[in-house]
């Protein structure tokens, strides 16, 4: 955030590494000063012995003595033999002056000495002895008091830093400060069209008044993690221009009980001092997620944060012009009374985008990227199905930093496929050392993988295979991509999907009689898809159309189970049962994946032996060498 941006109220954070350095500069300069008058009062003063003292006034080079309670002061003369070597400017014929801490001994009166002994003598009051208390009492009380106030004049304003914690923690970004519009945002047109009417109230409310209709006060934009509903909010503040608040559902809640309540309460008041504005708060589900589940929930700040909340919004003025606008990625477990109409009464779904819209958010994001004539955002988005603006984002950004290390004057769509490889299966990790014997395994469980999936009708298309490791435990990969957007499965495609998960290891049975522990993934998916055909999509014979799904609990069900109202979802012979299915599917997924490799036992050995030489496959090669051998 600008300087120019910042919210006037907002306080500043002391420990910043400016107000450090000025900090210690002048406790650097305080403690040199300190020191130097120290040096001046003390240290220069010339002490002598008392016995010395006395050997000089018998001797007669004393005078000018005052005598105070604990000291005494006067000039000691030369003697003569150095009183001559005074006179032809070796010496001081006027003597020096001296100072002498005074014994109080009991058995010898000084005055009496003095006299004895001739010497002149006035008596002083102890003045001084004032100055070196002040300076070793009070200034380092001083100091600190001083430093207690920037530390607090730093924090929040004066004597009233203390008290800045309950103040709002909010980015404030001016009409003027938002640079974001709908232009920088792609793939969301569903979403756009939905928040064009926010824009249109913000920008002239009368339109809406006047026929009596009332604005949503809350828009909760739902959707995945990374696909533009912060950068959604923005580009409507944008285009409305409107001063724009962002927080974070998380910043409202402290330790200190109250503090919350107390920021979204200085939220709201800044927010209708600035209207027409938009607020928007990021992570709603930090905030907002249900309240009565925990055991001391009662005095939960988080809760008490929520009610506050939930007050500023159903009493909030609509006629104000302020949105308040939310995202989050986890609906499920959020208040239900943030939901009902009068808070957050419209959902916007903001989900991954289609290929259309993959194609605009490459578009956007490659503005400023220096790009061959040869790349085609097109190809490259029918490569990336599933993936959000934010990946898209960092396939771009991958592909440039690419060009960049290989010395390239543009971004080639080779750059950008392998950038693509390195957001779905890792970095690579050439530097890891595998045994040529661990080398073939992976070879041919690769192979065995694309081969399965290539001759099974329903399976996706085979793009790359590849024996490079990547990531954290990716030894090789089979990379397959659907030709088009899906939103619908039929049984057989989970079956060939299943088929194809397996159809690494059954080509390490085929081949060495012996199975490793490469296919821990595969096992762990398919797995996960025969369970899910049983429980959710009632794809089995067994249990026909019963939906017998054990998904994580809503907030509200979970309230009910732990009140007794609800029990298991299925019994104990109905969970053997479905294990049982489950594992009847996998087997059927095996068997077909060991039909097709043993049918392709020659191609395998084939393509198994040109991936251990190239260690990458293409997806079109891959096809050229099937067809070559078919022929």
């Amino acid at each position: 955030m600008s300087e120019d941006s910042r919210d006037p109220q907002e306080p500043r954070s002391w420990l910043s590494g400016k107000n450090l350095v000025n900090l210690g500069i002048w406790v650097l300069l305080i403690a040199v000063a300190f020191f130097a008058v120290r040096s001046l009062l003390f240290s220069s003063r010339d002490d002598h012995r008392y016995d010395e003292f006395r050997d000089w006034v018998r001797d007669g080079r004393v005078k000018d003595v005052s005598v105070s309670g604990v000291e005494i002061r006067g000039i000691l003369l030369p003697a003569a033999g150095e009183a001559s070597a005074g006179q032809d400017g070796s010496g001081d014929p006027e003597g020096v002056p001296f100072t002498v801490v005074r014994i109080q001994d009991g058995e010898d009166d000084l005055v009496v000495f003095l006299e004895e002994n001739g010497i002149e003598y006035r008596g002083v009051k102890d003045s001084s002895s004032w100055l070196p208390m002040i300076l070793y009492g009070l200034l380092p009380i001083v100091l600190i008091i001083w430093m207690w106030r920037v530390m607090f004049r730093r924090m929040g304003g004066g004597a009233s830093g203390a008290l800045s914690f309950g103040k709002s923690k909010s980015k404030f970004h001016g009409e003027q400060d938002v640079k974001v519009n709908f232009g920088d945002v792609a793939g969301v047109d569903e979403a756009q069209e939905e928040l064009k009417e926010i824009i249109d109230f913000l920008r002239e409310p009368k339109r809406f008044t006047r026929l009596g209709a009332r604005i949503p006060k809350g828009v909760l934009l739902v959707g995945p993690p990374g696909t533009g509903k912060t950068l959604l909010a923005r580009a409507v503040a944008g285009e409305a221009r409107v001063p724009f608040f962002s927080i974070s559902g998380s910043e409202f809640v402290e330790m200190f009980v109250g503090v919350g309540a107390s920021r979204v309460r200085d939220l709201f008041e800044q927010a209708a001092k600035l209207a027409p504005c938009i607020v928007f708060i990021d992570e709603l589900d930090a905030l907002g997620k249900s309240r009565g589940m925990g055991m001391l929930s009662g005095n939960d700040e988080r809760e008490q944060t929520l009610n506050q909340l939930l007050v500023e919004m159903d009493g909030f003025d609509s006629a104000k012009s302020v949105i308040i606008m939310a995202a989050t990625n986890r609906p499920e477990i959020l208040d239900i009374a943030l939901l009902r109409p009068g808070r957050f009464d419209r959902q916007i779904l903001v989900d991954r985008p289609d290929r259309i819209g993959r194609k605009a958010i490459l578009e956007v994001h490659s503005r400023g990227v220096s790009l061959a004539e040869s790349v085609d955002l097109e190809q490259l988005a029918n490569r990336t199905p599933g993936f959000a603006g934010a990946e898209l984002a960092n396939v771009i950004n991958e592909g440039a930093l690419l060009a960049a290390r290989r010395d390239r004057d543009s971004v080639t769509q080779g750059d950008l496929n392998e950038a693509v490889e390195r957001v779905v299966a890792g970095l690579e990790r050439k530097s890891r050392i595998i045994t040529d014997e661990e080398k073939e395994i992976i070879a041919n469980h690769e192979i065995g993988h694309a081969l399965v999936a290539e001759f099974s009708n329903s399976a996706d298309k085979v793009e790359k295979i590849s024996i490079v490791p990547r990531g954290m435990a990716a030894l090789g990969y089979t990379m397959q991509m659907p030709t088009e957007d899906r939103y619908l499965m039929r049984k057989s495609e989970l079956m060939a999907k299943i088929a194809s998960l397996l159809g690494g290891r059954a080509a390490e049975q085929i081949v060495f009689g012996d199975v490793s522990t490469g296919a821990q993934n595969d096992l762990q998916r398919a797995s996960e898809i025969a369970r899910a055909m049983v429980t959710d999509f009632g794809m089995s014979e067994t249990f026909g159309a019963v939906s017998l799904s054990r998904r994580p609990p809503t907030a509200a069900q979970l309230e009910d189970q732990l009140a007794g109202q609800q029990g298991r979802t299925m019994s104990d012979e109905t969970c053997l049962k479905v294990d049982s299915e489950v594992r009847r599917i996998v087997d059927e997924g095996y068997e077909t994946a060991r039909r097709i490799l043993t049918a392709k036992r020659s191609l395998l050995d084939t393509l198994a032996k040109r991936l251990l030489d190239n260690e990458n496959i293409e997806g079109e090669e891959f096809r050229e060498l099937i067809a070559q051998s078919v022929s």
